[in-house]
């Protein structure tokens, strides 16, 4: 794919923000106002308001829980579970749900050029690239909870915000503002700071394999979303449902793979629910629903309720480990995490610049 020539059908993000800006903030002309003084429409607002709060406590909640509900589907320090066979039925979980609103979009517009599943094979063929990135970076990160717990992985997870900025650099051609790259130093910053660790001969409380896990899963994750953005922006006015279960459908073809490779005499021999207990289904239905949370994020929110979401789940998340699993929140913990918060901000706020 030629990614110079998408670069030229980027979305107008201003644009875009600006019509967010008018549709939270609605004005009705008054009677009784000035000319050019609008008033404000409470009754529209209310509701946009309860719609925004609910998304926000929903993307907190599935993103503080993830880690959790990964390391807490461990028994003595291992999963007695398939992770290659809940990684398949996120993906199924996932095919469905796109299956279920595709379903409605059809009763209500029917089957059109935008939302069919039909396609031709030159418009399916680039599903598999980032399918095959997903099946990789969501195995990694069962595994690298052997070298860090959970509120450490949410804080070295955010290190796929340099590797998707840079990346977005230099496929995409993308600008990025001076106060992006000043938020992924301090980012790299924070996410070292959140690791010192005072108590033991080690400096840094993760491993180096952990560092590299986690560096490998943030670039990983970084290429498989720029490529997948880069293949949503070629058909704009395609139904996003469509484009999720072509690459869901490849998904559950990849992790079929996985699972024939690494556990198929396992699952032959003890069945496919082996050792799954209801953590483990929580923990699946999180996976599929985080993602389903994220599109809602940003059509009915925006990217700040994102930030603070992802700041908000840095903390839940150690603090909920503190009563789970020991965890000790540390000084270099808390300060780490603030760190990363108003650098994952800064972010963001460089992207209004830029």
């Amino acid at each position: 794919m030629d990614y110079r020539k998408i670069k030229d059908q980027d979305i107008d993000v201003e644009a875009a923000a600006k019509d967010d800006v008018e549709e939270s903030y609605p004005f009705v002309p008054s009677a009784s106002s000035s000319i050019g003084e609008p008033k404000i429409d409470i009754n529209r607002i209310k509701p946009q308001w309860k719609r925004k709060s609910l998304v926000t406590f929903a993307l907190t909640i599935l993103t503080s829980s993830q880690a959790i509900l990964i390391v807490w589907s461990k028994r003595a320090g291992k999963y007695d579970y398939s992770v290659t066979t809940a990684n398949f039925l996120v993906e199924t979980l996932k095919c469905a749900i796109s299956i279920i609103a595709l379903a409605s979009a059809w009763r209500t517009e029917g089957v059109t050029e935008q939302n069919k599943l039909t396609a031709s094979l030159k418009e399916v063929i680039v599903y598999p690239i980032p399918a095959a990135l997903y099946l990789f970076k969501n195995l990694l990160q069962y595994y690298i909870f052997a070298y860090v717990d959970a509120p450490g992985y949410q804080i070295l997870k955010n290190l796929n915000i340099i590797t998707t900025g840079v990346l977005y650099r230099i496929i995409l051609k993308k600008k990025l503002s001076e106060i992006q790259w000043a938020a992924f130093v301090l980012l790299t910053a924070g996410c070292t700071t959140a690791q010192l660790n005072s108590n033991s001969d080690h400096v840094l409380q993760t491993p180096v394999q952990g560092w590299v896990m986690a560096i490998v899963m943030a670039l990983l994750s970084g290429f498989a979303g720029v490529y997948t953005e880069a293949i949503i922006k070629k058909r704009p006015s395609q139904n996003i449902n469509v484009q999720n279960f072509w690459l869901y459908v490849f998904g559950m073809g990849f992790n079929a793979v996985a699972i024939l490779v690494q556990d198929f005499d396992a699952v032959v021999n003890k069945g496919f629910f082996h050792g799954y207990s209801f953590i483990t289904f929580l923990m699946i239905f999180n996976h599929a629903l985080s993602g389903i949370a994220v599109s809602m994020v940003m059509k009915y929110a925006d990217n700040i309720v994102k930030v603070y979401s992802t700041s908000v789940a840095m903390l839940l998340t150690a603090v909920v480990s503190v009563f789970l699993f020991g965890f000790h929140l540390s000084l270099a913990f808390f300060l780490g995490t603030i760190v990363v918060s108003v650098s994952i901000y800064l972010h963001s706020a460089g992207k209004m610049q830029r």
